[in-house]
């Protein structure tokens, strides 16, 4: 006869207590973070506080600060031929260059592809343009086109334009710095674009490849809808970077011939630094430019927005 042992109830196991906020993680002391606040401080909101400063006073080279004029610096401004044809310039110069650096950056970007997706040796050479200071690719440029003695006397000759020069002109002039700037930058369109194609997944190029899809169709269909965040990014980044371009204008040209390459950053060295040194009205053409750039950034991130929500 078998023996009925009576099992004491078995327990539900007690509920995990809820747990704490913050319980389980490092807080970091707040001080840690005056040297960043302090450098931001320094860099940042010291040169914007003297320029505007700067930009209601008037202020000299030799004498800033000296009385208070309101607007009348951004009226003078305003009322500067030189000034509004520099704006219309680097708005051009601008868009012409960052149209160019991106369709090449691009095409680099999609060619390197192509290669297996090995960046390699050929991609890092490819980088060298945008490693280069400006000053020093500048001189390298002027040197080259130099009409008599450049690098490139020998390659006018062998095609039968001997004693060409591309810096003669005011519309050749500024072409050419538009295409110097656009070599230079081109590369980092090209490393951010093969970056977003390098994510691209393996299977939607599979996917495309057993549907019969060409390679432009690939292209606009799979790939272009995943890397077109990317090159919109990029192309902001470059308009920023074309907007601000002074040394490259500086070395190779001085802003001439004429006034065919006065940018607005030049312009805005040009009135602090040369003639009448009014520091005063240079600030509020900074300021001016600066308004003008974040209008222009801040369509480029509503269609950038768009182009985000579409995909």
């Amino acid at each position: 006869m078998t023996a009925l042992v009576e099992r004491p109830p078995t327990r539900a196991p007690a509920p995990h207590a809820p747990a704490q906020p913050g319980r389980g993680r490092h807080r970091v002391p707040r001080w840690l973070a005056v040297p960043a606040v302090v450098s931001l401080l320094i860099t940042g909101l010291y040169p914007a506080v003297a320029g505007i400063a700067l930009a209601v006073t008037d202020s000299s080279l030799a004498r800033p600060l000296r009385e208070l004029v309101g607007f009348g610096n951004f009226v003078a401004a305003a009322e500067s031929v030189a000034f509004g044809g520099s704006l219309l310039r680097s708005a051009l110069f601008a868009v012409l260059a960052t149209l160019l650096a991106v369709l090449a950056g691009v095409a680099g970007a999609l060619a390197l592809h192509a290669r297996g997706g090995r960046f390699g040796l050929l991609g890092a050479v490819l980088l060298l343009p945008m490693v280069t200071p400006p000053v020093s690719v500048g001189v390298a440029w002027k040197l080259l086109l130099a009409p008599v003695g450049g690098g490139l006397t020998g390659l006018w000759e062998a095609i039968g334009i001997g004693g060409f020069n591309p810096l003669g002109t005011g519309a050749g002039a500024f072409t050419t710095l538009v295409l110097i700037h656009a070599w230079q930058w081109a590369p980092l369109v090209l490393l951010l674009v093969h970056a977003a194609l390098l994510g691209v997944p393996a299977e939607l190029w599979e996917a495309a490849a057993l549907d019969g899809a060409g390679w432009w169709r690939t292209l606009r269909s799979v790939v272009g809808p995943v890397v077109a965040p990317t090159v919109v990014a990029a192309a902001v980044l470059q308009l920023v970077i074309a907007f601000k371009v002074f040394d490259l204008v500086a070395v190779v040209t001085a802003g001439g011939p004429g006034f065919s390459t006065i940018v607005a950053g030049f312009e805005v060295f040009r009135t602090a630094f040369r003639g009448s040194f009014e520091v005063g009205t240079a600030a509020a053409e900074t300021i001016v430019l600066g308004v003008l750039v974040g209008l222009v950034l801040g369509a480029a991130g509503l269609v950038t927005r768009r182009i985000r929500e579409d995909t």
